[in-house]
């Protein structure tokens, strides 16, 4: 006889995980049609890979996965009711996207400054819009992580209710994942 396995609701608000699968299908498509034209076009990608800072890339991935570890992290605390924890955790979430937000901006200093935009070529025509739409995720996860800090601050959230940390969180964990798969797809990969 088999056993049922348990129903585990989603973590956060339902809404949220709507959102979640919208943007990760944009990203799906974005990733496929950067995969296409790459396969088209083979020269001019690896042309633009060889400027890449793939140190940069790999610092930014390292930001990102410890942003994402202190937002699980901060979970945890607020389910046992450690609130102060919380926000503590959250901090160092914003701390190490701040890295990466700081490290990108550099990049993005440093390519332009050497001659690549938007209009370069295909390759930075992909590498731009990617990198920028996910950069602009960072920012809006950066945003609702402050907001969660802050109503963290004032009581909000508990071990009975902590709804919007996991919704947030959540959010985040998506961020997260679009740019381990864009990291290697776009520097990594040739």
């Amino acid at each position: 006889m088999s056993r049922a396995v348990p129903h585990t609701p989603l973590p956060g608000d339902l809404a949220i995980w709507f959102f979640i699968y919208a943007e990760l299908l944009v990203f799906g498509i974005l990733f496929i049609a950067y995969a296409i034209t790459k396969n088209l076009n083979p020269e001019i990608f690896a042309e633009g890979h060889a400027h890449l800072n793939r140190l940069a890339g790999l610092i930014n991935t390292g930001a990102l996965i410890t942003s994402s570890y202190f937002v699980v992290r901060a979970v945890g605390a607020i389910k046992l009711n450690r609130r102060k924890a919380c926000g503590t955790q959250l901090l160092l979430a914003l701390a190490a996207a701040s890295i990466y937000v700081l490290v990108k901006l550099f990049e993005y200093y440093q390519s332009i400054s050497a001659g690549f935009d938007l209009s370069t070529n295909t390759f930075y025509t992909f590498y731009y819009l990617l990198t920028f739409f996910h950069f602009a995720h960072v920012l809006l996860g950066m945003v609702i992580l402050a907001a969660i800090y802050f109503k963290n601050r004032t009581g909000h959230y508990s071990n009975i209710e902590h709804t919007g940390v996991e919704t947030g969180a959540s959010y985040w964990h998506m961020v997260d994942l679009v740019w381990v798969i864009l990291f290697p797809l776009v520097y990594v990969i040739r």
